[in-house]
């Protein structure tokens, strides 16, 4: 088990919606070891977002703490905070519209050292680094001065890849990197960012609502539901045995390749819609789309059922692998 980068306990992080308070994030504990890929998979609105930005310090939690390498970043100020942000950085699921159409290739992977100028501080070094990053991600040095409308969508990706690393961050936010993209430049992207994990020891937080992706890409998985993270553990493990039941549902829906069905879960219809975050269901969030669901399930929140040490559930009545 590698290391922790970092730690996240009890996070909950509530928005006014005119006279309610929506929790957007209600308890979530989430751990990313060095140079390690986690996972975080879920529903839209479930909360996937709203906790990249608590990370990136866009957000400030109303409970519950960061810990980025034995640290505290909400506590810093001024040098010390300029010097944290360097370290987590973020890649966005549109790169047409992460870029500023305005600015050339080297203009944008350069735009991080015009803040952090002790970084790469004379013009000759930075123009040396910005071929290194391009050459990195797979593009040409004599791509610096193209705009971003003269790349296709996986080399802008790759550019906002490039971007990403200027800095030479701990943990990269991945958010939907592959969603925007065709699935040929997806796999290109996917092997480009396991590539630079292998080179560079970063640290990846992947969210996607694509599972085939995230079993390909993550050493560890976290399913969120309505604000909470229901499950988590290594993703082999996730994947195959789940313990939760809507992460059983979310991966009998997975595609897949296997046309025989040999190796296939019956497909779990999901009965319902997904509840309001303004006014979420008593006790365990899922109930009202659970099969398994009983009065205890409505009157209790449950509590963490282990499959082993490292893989967990929230579930009164967790799934064995003889169920699923």
């Amino acid at each position: 088990m590698p290391d922790n980068l970092l730690e996240v306990s009890g996070i909950r992080k509530t928005f006014r919606v005119g006279k309610n308070r929506l929790t957007a994030l209600d308890g979530v504990d989430l751990r990313i070891g060095r140079g390690e890929t986690v996972g975080l998979v879920g529903e839209s609105g479930c909360g996937k977002s709203t906790l990249a930005r608590v990370l990136m310090l866009l957000e400030r939690p109303d409970e519950g703490t960061v810990r980025f390498a034995g640290q505290d970043p909400f506590s810093l100020r001024g040098k010390e905070l300029l010097a944290w942000r360097r370290r987590v950085q973020m890649v966005f699921q549109d790169p047409f519209a992460s870029l500023n159409a305005r600015m050339t290739a080297a203009e944008l992977i350069g735009e991080p050292w015009r803040t952090h100028r002790d970084v790469v501080p004379t013009a000759a070094e930075r123009a040396a680094r910005t071929r290194e990053l391009l050459d990195l991600v797979g593009l040409r040095a004599s791509d610096a001065e193209r705009y971003p409308n003269e790349f296709s969508g996986g080399q802008r990706q790759r550019l906002g890849i490039a971007r990403a690393l200027a800095l030479n961050p701990d943990l990269i936010i991945c958010d939907e990197p592959v969603s925007a993209l065709d699935l040929s430049v997806q796999a290109q992207v996917l092997n480009l960012l396991a590539e630079l994990q292998q080179r560079l020891g970063v640290s990846y937080l992947f969210i996607s609502h694509d599972l085939s992706v995230v079993r390909h890409v993550a050493d560890r998985v976290s399913v969120m539901y309505l604000g909470k993270v229901i499950e988590q553990g290594p993703a082999a493990a996730v994947f195959d045995h789940p313990v939760h039941p809507y992460t059983a549902a979310l991966m009998s829906a997975a595609p897949t390749l296997d046309v025989s069905g040999a190796d296939r879960p019956d497909r779990i219809l999901l009965r319902g819609e997904l509840p309001s975050p303004l006014d979420p269901p008593s006790g365990c969030r899922f109930r009202t789309r659970c099969w398994q669901a009983a009065d205890r399930c409505a009157e209790v929140p449950p509590v963490a059922a282990r499959e082993s040490d490292e893989h967990e559930g929230l579930c009164h009545f967790p799934l064995t692998a003889a169920a699923v």
